[in-house]
């Protein structure tokens, strides 16, 4: 027979992501095969459970942008920061199935303070805009050269709030590691 150490132990964790509708609950480094790999898994199960197709799309879309954000610029790396391939980097990522049928997209990586300004200002800027803003905003970004700075194109954080129903939600905290915040995002979808 089992010992019952384990369900006692860890049984708490499964019954609160179940009760709490967690459907994909990651945390950990992050690259890019992990992401590719979580991808699928996430992708699969949305077809299982019959995810309309254009929410799949989204939730997709919107999941592959806070997992690559968290590969580009979490503070806590195992690769130098300035490495732009092959990235290992630290964060989470969490998708919440509610009961109105949306689902929450969470995020969260510890980030460099310094960041935390312009991340504010960014985003504060896009919670504040229409979604017709936020569209006309994506087709001029594709229209112009990436960011100096930047990972990608600028595209990542216009894309989750084109998908999210209602303005990206986020905050900062403090963090155990001295010299870092961690970075939340909220996008529903």
């Amino acid at each position: 027979m089992p010992s019952s150490h384990l369900v006692e132990k860890y049984g708490p964790f499964f019954n609160l992501a179940d009760q709490n509708r967690i459907i994909f609950y990651y945390v950990g480094y992050f690259s890019q095969n992990i992401v590719a790999a979580m991808a699928e898994a996430v992708k699969l199960q949305l077809e299982v459970t019959g995810v309309a197709g254009p929410t799949r799309r989204k939730l997709f879309s919107s999941f592959i942008e806070m997992a690559q954000n968290i590969i580009h610029y979490s503070a806590d790396a195992l690769t130098p920061a300035t490495q732009d391939d092959r990235e290992l980097r630290q964060g989470s990522v969490c998708i919440r199935h509610d009961a109105d049928g949306s689902f929450q997209l969470l995020c969260a990586n510890p980030i460099d303070p310094k960041n935390g300004d312009e991340l504010r200002a960014k985003l504060e800027k896009l919670r504040n805009m229409t979604l017709e803003e936020i569209k006309q905003a994506y087709r001029q970004t594709l229209r112009e050269d990436t960011p100096e700075g930047s990972k990608g194109a600028g595209m990542g954080f216009l894309t989750v709030a084109r998908d999210s129903k209602v303005p990206l939600d986020f905050d900062f905290a403090p963090s155990d590691n001295p010299g870092a915040s961690v970075f939340y995002l909220k996008a529903t979808i």
